[in-house]
C-alpha cells in the first residue's frame, strides 16, 4: 500500500488498483489545502470543511462510494466499521466517525477529528479499534486531540505504527519528544507491505504534505 498525505487529515491510501481518501478538505475550507483526484471510497469523520470536500474525489469516471458515519460497511472486498466519537471545532460540537478496517492484511484505525476530552475514548469504543497495526492519530491541538493526549492515547493502543496529522512544526516536536521517538523518520509516501510491520511497536512515521 502507498499512503500520501495532503495536510490536515486528508490522505490516499493505494492498494494495488484500488483508492481510498481520507478527510478531504472542502474548496470552502480556509485551510488552502487542494488535491484533486479519484477515489473509489471515500471516508468523512466530521462534516465541517475541513475534512468533508467530497467534490475533490470525482475525477473521470471515477466517483468514489462514500462512508460519513458509524456503521458498518463492505466495499471491494473492504470491511469498514465507523464508531462514534465526539468532535468540538471552534467551540461547536460535532460528530467524529473513528474508522476501523483491514487493507492488505493491515489492521488501520483512522482517528479522524477526535476531541481533546483527556484522549479519552469509552470503553466499547476501545473495544472497536482492538490491536491497530497502523493508527492515524491527531495531535495538533485546540479542540482536537494534544500532542500530550495524543501521545497518551496512543501509546495506550499499542499500535506497531503512528502516523501523526493535522500538526503544524511546534506540535509535531512536542509529540516527538513525548512518545520517544525524537528521531522519527520523516518520508514524502509511506510504501508499506504486512511484512514491514513485523517486530515493530510504536514506530513513528511522519509524513510530509505534497
Amino acid at each position: 500500500m502507498i499512503i500520501t498525505y495532503f495536510g490536515k487529515q486528508f490522505f490516499k491510501i493505494q492498494q494495488g488498483e484500488t483508492i481510498l481518501s481520507f478527510n478531504p478538505v472542502s474548496k470552502s475550507s480556509k485551510t488552502g489545502i487542494t488535491a484533486k483526484f479519484g477515489a473509489d471510497v471515500a471516508l468523512v469523520t466530521t462534516n465541517h470543511p475541513d475534512y468533508n470536500g467530497l467534490e475533490q474525489l470525482s475525477h473521470g469516471e471515477r466517483v468514489p462510494f462514500t462512508v460519513t458515519g458509524p456503521g458498518d460497511y463492505e466495499i471491494k472486498e473492504i470491511f469498514i466499521k465507523g464508531v462514534l466519537s465526539d468532535s468540538i471545532i471552534a467551540g461547536k460540537k460535532y460528530i467524529n466517525t473513528i474508522y476501523v478496517f483491514s487493507l492488505d492484511n493491515i489492521n488501520i484505525v483512522f482517528l479522524g477529528a477526535l476531541s481533546s476530552a483527556n484522549g479519552e475514548i469509552p470503553k466499547e469504543t476501545l473495544e472497536a479499534i482492538n490491536n491497530p497495526d497502523i493508527l492515524f492519530v491527531p495531535i495538533g491541538g485546540g479542540d482536537l486531540l494534544d500532542a500530550k493526549s495524543a501521545s497518551k492515547l496512543a501509546s495506550s493502543l499499542e499500535p506497531k505504527m503512528i502516523i501523526p496529522m493535522d500538526y503544524d512544526d511546534k506540535n509535531l516536536k512536542t509529540f516527538l519528544k513525548e512518545i520517544g521517538e525524537e528521531k522519527a523518520e520523516l518520508v514524502e509516501k509511506l510504501t508499506l507491505k504486512s511484512k514491514d510491520l513485523e517486530g515493530k511497536e510504536g514506530e513513528v512515521v511522519v509524513l510530509r504534505t505534497t
